[in-house]
């Protein structure tokens, strides 16, 4: 296991309803947030490694993640320590210039455990990228979080758009995992 990091993506105040004055809140965040410190914890235990992933807009009146604001910053249900690695980033794709592919060359990861938000936006593009880099990659399911979306008119629920996203990952892109069984095999 220590050439594998638990990758937590966006899990920033402005997607959780429970944080007063959030600006894009996601159906279940809570529900994924405390699966994913379930995990972190156990990383944390094991002293393996751990990246957060923090996403800032640049951009003048900002809808969400404003740079500097309090709902930009990293939920306290997985608040980094001051030893873990923090990567700030202004796109969906994680590694779309950041330094994360450098950091995880620099700490020999091959595989990724990877958990947050948004399932059908920052999750799939880091995932995607991070499969065309070779890197061995596992999706909670549980421990990430969407919306409903629209399209044509008609709402998509955002069961069917996790459930939609998370068959597509494990098609061509990665195992995907509740929290309960990645930590049957965490052990190994």
């Amino acid at each position: 296991m220590k050439n594998t990091a638990l990758l937590l993506i966006d899990l920033q105040n402005d997607y959780f309803s429970s944080f007063e004055g959030a600006k894009y809140p996601l159906v279940n965040s809570e529900k994924a947030s405390k699966n994913a410190s379930i995990l972190l914890e156990e990383f944390r235990k094991k002293a393996l490694n751990i990246i957060h992933i923090k996403h800032e807009n640049p951009n003048e009146n900002a809808p969400f993640f404003e740079i500097g604001s309090k709902g930009a910053q990293i939920h306290n249900s997985v608040k980094p320590l001051e030893e873990e690695t923090v990567i700030s980033k202004n796109f969906p794709n994680s590694f779309l210039k950041t330094q994360l592919k450098e950091v995880l060359e620099e700490k020999e990861i091959d595989s990724l455990i990877i958990v947050g938000a948004m399932t059908h936006m920052c999750v799939d593009a880091t995932l995607r990228a991070a499969k065309d880099f070779g890197y061995n990659c596992t999706v909670i399911n549980d421990a990430c979080a969407t919306k409903n979306l629209e399209f044509n008119g008609k709402v998509v629920s955002s069961k069917d758009v996790q459930n939609s996203f998370m068959a597509a990952f494990e098609f061509a892109y990665a195992k995907v995992e509740s929290t309960n069984d990645f930590l049957k095999g965490f052990d190994c």
